[in-house]
């Protein structure tokens, strides 16, 4: 999912692009993916991200244009096109790796699957969280990390710091740079 505005990251280049280490998030999470057991990797760009299309384009990347008024929309056109079961990875998270793509993937049994993150790991490295649900123990964050299919959602809370780190402000990137 690369299609969002990233208006919280405040910075002058579409969002998906934004370097960290000198590469940009959108290559970091395609590489995990395409590394992974994922049978095949789709793009979601939308008219926000002119940039990121014709950068996915120039990499063989196969895209799926979305409306881009918002987050749920764009997740819907996108299921149209590649339909369900589908892993959904948010473009922001540039320490993903296929070893963690393949251990979520692992854990997923039927219906959908939302990965999550506790609040306190985000909180310990300094990373913003904008949107929290009370979990068993603690505060969880989503991950930007998805099963999407018919039939009940299951929870899968992560401890791996790699998902932990969703850059959406500048202080997030720092700490992303920091780490890698």
């Amino acid at each position: 999912m690369c299609g969002g505005q990233g208006s919280r990251l405040d910075s002058d280049c579409e969002k998906p692009l934004f370097e960290i280490d000198g590469r940009p998030m959108i290559d970091r999470v395609v590489a995990a993916l395409e590394v992974s057991s994922v049978d095949t990797v789709h793009a979601a760009v939308s008219p926000q991200t002119p940039e990121t299309g014709t950068h996915l384009r120039e990499r063989s990347v196969s895209r799926i244009q979305t409306p881009g008024e918002g987050y749920v929309s764009d997740l819907d056109a996108a299921l149209e096109a590649v339909g369900e079961p589908v892993l959904t990875v948010v473009a922001d998270l540039p320490l993903l790796s296929a070893s963690l793509v393949d251990r979520i993937l692992d854990t997923y049994d039927s219906g959908s699957l939302a990965v999550y993150t506790p609040v306190p790991i985000k909180q310990q490295l300094g990373l913003s969280v904008d949107i929290t649900l009370e979990g068993k123990n603690n505060e969880l964050t989503p991950a930007g990390v998805n099963i999407v299919a018919d039939g009940a959602e299951h929870r899968h809370v992560s401890y791996d710091v790699r998902l932990a780190v969703n850059v959406n402000h500048l202080a997030d990137a720092e700490i992303a740079e920091a780490i890698v």
